[in-house]
């Protein structure tokens, strides 16, 4: 910045280092940024950042996401973002998507778009480079109460509850967030029907059957309330251990309370271990 100016600047207070950056127009960038893009099918991302209703005078305005090149805007109809309905559209605003142009009009600064064409075309990639026993990320798209649903690449993967890791987890939602990405491996895949079976809990240690030996009959342990539910009491002992106790008689106790559970029952082929709580702490 300060050498476009040179010594002979004579201005009273002038101090070179601080001169305001003052931000450039980029709007040609842009555009040849988006002529790429049309011109070779490339895929483009930006953000969901708003949503709106676009159509003719006198018809039917339909919803469209909005999406961003710089300053120039683009739209995907509904029809082409992959949701189903306005109430998932707006579960995506503010998500970083995938989008390949269809349209441009410079005169008006806007283009047209579309995610489910990227995601087509993203999906072959995928199918191409993927092979069971791969390690891939996969981005949560939406958390519900038994499962993630994940994207690895133009593909939905839903992750089930059972599938992402050892012992009881009480709330999805206490523990992941739209937009985070989790290590998964891939255990099978479908080609033709464009499916895979993913699995987080498959790179983990299974803490069974070696956690038995820490563990005897009658014997008493400090655990952490993991969840309560109407039929018992989940204790974790450690990670990827949680035992299931009844309900005490007198007392309740909340999730993170600590206690102490003396062990009743301890099954290895199903992985279980049935406590009673004796004590809080």
């Amino acid at each position: 910045m300060t050498d476009e100016f040179n010594d002979n600047v004579m201005i009273e207070g002038f101090d070179p280092s601080k001169m305001v950056e003052q931000e450039q127009d980029h709007t040609l960038e842009n555009w040849k940024e988006i002529y790429a893009a049309y011109q070779n099918s490339k895929i483009l991302y930006a953000p969901i950042a708003g949503i709106e209703k676009i159509g003719q005078p006198g018809e039917e305005k339909h919803p469209c996401a909005v999406v961003r090149v710089g300053s120039i805007r683009g739209l995907i109809p509904l029809e082409y973002t992959g949701a189903q309905n306005l109430r998932q559209l707006r579960s995506m605003t503010g998500q970083n998507v995938a989008f390949m142009v269809l349209n441009y009009d410079q005169d008006n600064e806007l283009f047209t778009a579309s995610r489910t064409q990227a995601r087509e075309k993203l999906a072959a990639i995928t199918l191409r480079k993927l092979q069971v026993g791969d390690v891939t990320p996969a981005v949560i798209r939406h958390v519900d109460e038994g499962y993630l649903l994940t994207d690895i690449g133009g593909i939905h993967v839903v992750i089930p509850i059972d599938d992402i890791r050892y012992g009881w987890i009480d709330n999805l939602h206490d523990e992941f967030q739209e937009g985070q990405a989790i290590k998964v491996k891939v255990m099978a895949i479908d080609e033709e029907q464009q499916h895979v079976d993913v699995s987080a809990k498959a790179l983990l240690q299974n803490p069974w059957p070696d956690c038995v030996k820490r563990y005897q009959k009658n014997g008493e342990y400090v655990g952490t309330v993991s969840g309560v539910r109407e039929y018992g009491v989940f204790v974790r002992l450690e990670p990827g251990v949680d035992s299931l106790s009844s309900h005490l008689k007198f007392q309740n106790v909340q999730k993170d309370d600590q206690v102490l559970v003396r062990v009743d029952n301890v099954d290895v082929e199903k992985e279980q271990i049935r406590t009673r709580i004796t004590y809080v702490l």
